[in-house]
């Protein structure tokens, strides 16, 4: 059984069974229909993915790893705030009439800051650090900025990354402050394993573990039926991860770069609704 699959059945069966549901609350979210989105949750869950066993990508629905890695890119690699440089749709209700999404997610990261070796900015500073001060304690970023929070469509979800290395070994820390387990879960864990995978083998390291840390880990209302269906199946096995050995610069990964070896995966013909 996928180790993703696992903790995802485990994460929504606690969820259910003993969750705290705000139908009591004015919630912020709302569905296409303009009905508040209420959602059932639990606090404080931590998942670790040990990636030198398997990939953490989801088998009882399909997922979609070059989409997810095509976002991730589009945030760490171009830094982009811009729906136009993206290929998928997913921003799309968050963004202005230019594309934009304001100074959130990759703005944040392509923001310089001055260090006594430069000016870098955040993804920079980490790969200067992975190689240069791997011993060091400060490798992370945050795109969590108070300053800017007024100016971004929506507040970021995973909003940091605290990288260790162990030995030969790179190890991360994924925060997040909410989490729609359904639409965003499955999809997180791919592409943050992803990003350790690709920062290992640009540093010279091993991908090791990552450790998955949600505040508020929820099912929304309309969710649960499907939610209940896809966890009723049959998990198949983790597929491995391979990487493209030539790429040696964080800056030429593209999601071409990465492709699954013996992904099997259940299909999911219902449409998700997406609160907004």
């Amino acid at each position: 059984m996928s180790r993703a699959d696992e903790l995802f059945i485990q994460n929504c069966k606690e969820i259910l069974a003993n969750g705290v549901w705000d139908t009591d609350q004015n919630v912020r979210p709302r569905w296409e229909d303009g009905a508040p989105a209420h959602t059932v949750k639990a606090f404080g869950i931590v998942n670790r993915y040990d990636l030198r066993a398997e990939f953490p990508i989801q088998t009882i629905r399909r997922m979609y790893l070059k989409s997810a890695v095509d976002e991730l890119l589009w945030i760490w690699q171009k830094k982009s705030n811009n729906i136009h440089d993206l290929r998928a749709n997913i921003w799309d209700a968050w963004a202005d009439e230019t594309g934009s999404i304001g100074k959130a997610y990759g703005y944040q990261l392509g923001v310089k800051h001055r260090y006594p070796e430069g000016e870098m900015d955040q993804v920079d500073r980490v790969l200067y650090d992975l190689k240069h001060n791997p011993a060091s304690r400060r490798i992370l970023t945050n795109l969590y900025n108070h300053h800017d929070l007024s100016e971004m469509a929506l507040y970021p979800c995973a909003y940091s990354m605290t990288f260790n290395v162990s030995g030969r070994t790179l190890n991360a820390i994924l925060n997040q402050r909410s989490q729609d387990m359904l639409t965003a879960n499955g999809w997180n864990v791919m592409q943050y394993a992803a990003l350790v995978h690709m920062l290992a083998q640009v540093s010279g390291l091993e991908a090791g573990e990552l450790v998955h840390v949600i505040a508020d880990a929820h099912i929304y209302d309309r969710h649960v039926p499907i939610v209940e269906e896809i966890i009723s199946r049959k998990p198949f096995e983790a597929p491995r991860l391979a990487l493209d050995p030539g790429v040696t610069d964080f800056y030429d990964f593209t999601p071409d770069s990465l492709k699954l070896e013996g992904y099997q995966c259940h299909e999911l013909d219902a449409k998700i609704p997406v609160a907004i």
